[in-house]
């Protein structure tokens, strides 16, 4: 009997061992599981975040390029624009010029009869003479003043005939060698205005 009693007390013992040790093995499969389903959930919520951020910054990336052709558009138009208005603004002011141009040459060109008859004048008087001086003062006092509008003389005489600035009207022979293909008289002086032929020196070409 006495026997009996103890092989039960060892049976619950044995039963009560292995069924802690059951429930402990549960328990770790299941602390397991819950391990690795959070795990799972954390990856899962993990990676829908990392493509949520891709797909913004995607999406600020085509952005951001829409804005650098619509700028480079703009500045395009932009120097164009500029452009244009700079071409309008070099024109007028070369329309100004040209127009003032013409209008100084338009006068000055009417001012030449009077210094051709000042040359003519002092032709005919005598060196020296009062009258002479008195011509010359008026002569040289125009003559100044339109040098500070542009007019210069076209120096001819003993000069090499040269087509850019002199008109022949006439060859005379020389015994000088060295005239020979050179300015030998001016029969009308000439002038440039602004750097440009006004009107070109008449003159005798020694041959």
């Amino acid at each position: 009997m006495w026997q009996i009693s103890s092989l039960a007390r060892c049976l619950r013992k044995d039963c009560a061992g292995k069924t802690q040790a059951i429930m402990a093995k549960d328990k770790e499969k299941k602390v397991k599981e819950c391990g690795s389903k959070a795990a799972k959930e954390t990856e899962s919520t993990s990676d829908k975040e990392v493509n949520e951020l891709k797909a913004q910054l995607e999406a600020v990336q085509k952005e951001l390029e829409a804005t650098r052709e619509e700028l480079a558009k703009t500045k395009d138009s932009f120097l164009r624009t500029y452009a244009d208005l700079e071409n309008v603004r070099r024109r007028a002011a070369q329309d100004r010029l040209d127009l003032i141009s013409s209008a100084s040459k338009d006068v000055i060109s009417g001012i030449l009869g009077v210094l051709d008859s000042c040359d003519a004048a002092l032709r005919m008087l005598e060196e020296g003479s009062p009258e002479r001086t008195g011509v010359e003062t008026i002569c040289n006092n125009l003559l100044d003043y339109l040098k500070t509008k542009g007019l210069e003389k076209i120096e001819a005489k003993g000069e090499v005939f040269d087509t850019e600035k002199h008109e022949a009207v006439a060859q005379f022979p020389v015994s000088d060698e060295d005239m020979k293909g050179k300015v030998f008289d001016v029969t009308q002086t000439g002038y440039i205005l602004a750097g440009k032929v006004l009107r070109y020196a008449k003159v005798v070409v020694g041959i």
